[in-house]
């Protein structure tokens, strides 16, 4: 008498240039020190389209199942509690192993963080990666203090929103800037907003101790400008552009502190520090704009990030669209 495995839905991807299939795979067979999960939500980043186009350093071997960060409720494990709901990431998921744009996934025990009850799946998958850069940019690594005035570009982001609103709780005075008038209205309204093309000395009320630029680009090198001398710029973005050039003697006297934002070697130190911030983003005191798709709108989410229209994060539901 044969037996049918159980299968889910996952997207794979075939070939690097190309946007992942939707089809049907067998679910993982639990084993020892690893976690089985039913994915509910997972986060399609700038760093999951890298890894897309075949254009990140650490590249997985085809056929593969994208996703660097999702979550879920635990199927089998021996070291979390059945039906717990949990963070996926690390360990090489959606790297050198399956990720989590599937119903299923499979995992190392080391990669599961345990959420708490309640919290929103989506937001549960999505608020690490902002919430800890912005959390790392204003306190250890800009240092934001008390009076001062900071420049956050892209302010309607995931990252900028975040780094507008805890700017703004140590106390600074905050000009977030965007390049879209539509997303005027998505700047928090703790910060002054302003159209990145309209940025100037007087538009921001005198010089800029700290710039916060999630972006690059030209956005960048004009916002530079308006940092004062010993003034800091926290660099943690390249969408509009991943190359700056700088005349050395003008860098030299402009004598602003340029400070690169590394999450990779930082995430373990800022974890308990974000950790605690996720009760303020649940009940809405902190707030992280993020849009939601079903399985089978992948195509539309990577589009609307490529253009730069998304609002915040981009979570897939392991849903179809409409239910």
């Amino acid at each position: 008498m044969s037996t049918t495995s159980p299968t889910s839905r996952s997207l794979v991807l075939e070939e690097f240039g190309t946007l992942p299939r939707l089809g049907e795979r067998a679910v993982p067979e639990p084993c020892a020190g690893h976690t089985l999960v039913r994915v509910a939500a997972a986060t399609v980043a700038h760093l999951d389209l890298n890894i897309l186009d075949g254009r990140f350093g650490i590249l997985p071997r085809l056929p593969f199942i994208p996703g660097t960060q999702g979550s879920g409720y635990v199927v089998a494990s021996d070291t979390h509690p059945e039906g717990a709901l949990v963070r996926l990431r690390g360990e090489g998921l959606g790297l050198s192993r399956d990720g989590a744009w599937a119903e299923h996934v499979l995992v190392p025990d080391a990669a599961v963080e345990p959420m708490p009850e309640g919290t929103d799946p989506a937001l549960a998958c999505s608020y690490f990666s902002p919430v800890g850069t912005a959390w790392a940019t204003v306190h250890p690594i800009a240092q934001v203090r008390p009076g001062e005035r900071v420049l956050v570009t892209g302010a309607s982001g995931a990252v900028g929103t975040m780094a507008v609103q805890l700017a703004a709780r140590a106390g600074a005075e905050v000009i977030g800037a965007v390049g879209r008038p539509a997303k005027l209205e998505h700047v928090p309204a703790v910060a002054k907003a302003l159209l990145a093309s309209d940025l100037s000395e007087e538009a921001i009320g005198g010089k800029a101790d700290v710039l916060i630029d999630t972006v690059g680009g030209q956005i960048l090198r004009n916002a530079l400008a308006l940092v004062r001398p010993r003034g800091r710029a926290a660099l943690l973005g390249y969408t509009a552009g991943r190359e700056l050039t700088l005349d050395l003697a003008d860098f030299f006297l402009a004598d602003v502190s340029l400070l690169p934002v590394n999450m990779i070697s930082r995430s373990k130190e800022v974890a308990p520090e974000v950790l605690e911030l996720l009760p303020d983003l649940s009940s809405g005191t902190l707030t992280l704009p993020y849009e939601t798709y079903g399985m089978d709108a992948l195509d539309e989410a990577v589009r609307r990030l490529r253009a730069g229209t998304a609002v915040g994060k981009a979570v897939l539901e392991m849903r179809m669209s409409g239910s």
